[in-house]
């Protein structure tokens, strides 16, 4: 995994290197980060020299009042939250409980957008901050090819170092007048607790036997997982 410097957007990297199946993820073929709308015109260009499609997680709503600055990169918008991003906040839901809540009622659109993964061009995967939808979609993508369970959860993990102090400061000054009795507004702007996602792919497993066997209930074939699998692990390469 390699942090990526890109002006104007945060929490980019390559998970390329993680261990996977005997070898290891396939590097610049799956990249994460937040939101476009700040990328500067060299970052707009190195991302066009980087990544051939662009999965966009965010809702309409998102989309609108932040566009991309991306416009020649093809762009597959598929918004993983069915209700809106405040009313999490408004339930006051946990990180886990937003979690089970989007493998419950997104299955379909984490299929879709895994299906682009498998394609095996270079691609980059982002929502607003790149933390929740975002690590959710490429926990499951990554373990549904065997990689490494920890490397996966201190890939999640590493998100809130990443994110900018100063938009931490504003979004907690905002959430603590909009939403004061909130036990957990702070951790689901702010936070990825790698126990969280630990407790996600634990609870997958439970469930559905794997990440793989997850997918393959929202309606991914076999066919389609083993493209993902040559998609994403060079089985010859030695991990980092």
């Amino acid at each position: 995994m390699s942090l990526i410097r890109l002006d104007g957007v945060f929490n980019v990297r390559d998970v390329g290197g993680i261990p996977a199946g005997g070898g290891a993820i396939r590097e610049g073929r799956l990249l994460r980060s937040g939101n476009l709308v700040a990328a500067t015109p060299a970052a707009v260009a190195e991302l066009e020299r980087r990544v051939s499609h662009i999965v966009d997680l965010r809702d309409d709503q998102e989309v609108a009042s932040a566009p991309s600055a991306t416009t020649e990169i093809a762009t597959t918008h598929l918004p993983l939250f069915l209700g809106s991003v405040a009313s999490f906040f408004e339930d006051d839901m946990s990180l886990d409980e937003m979690y089970l809540q989007l493998l419950a009622e997104s299955g379909e659109r984490l299929v879709d957008a895994i299906r682009i993964i498998a394609r095996g061009e270079p691609t980059l995967v982002h929502c607003t901050v790149g933390k929740d939808r975002t690590g959710v979609t490429i926990a499951l993508a990554l373990s549904a090819v065997g990689a490494d369970r920890e490397a996966i959860i201190t890939d999640y993990a590493l998100t809130a170092s990443m994110l900018p102090p100063e938009r931490n400061r504003r979004i907690i000054a905002f959430l603590e007048v909009q939403h004061p009795e909130a036990k957990h507004a702070v951790a689901l702007a702010t936070q990825s607790p790698a126990d969280v996602m630990r407790r996600l792919l634990d609870e997958v497993d439970a469930r559905w036997g794997s990440a793989a066997g997850y997918l393959e209930a929202n309606g991914m074939t076999d066919a389609e997982l083993e493209a993902l699998r040559r998609a994403l692990v060079d089985g010859s390469a030695v991990h980092r």
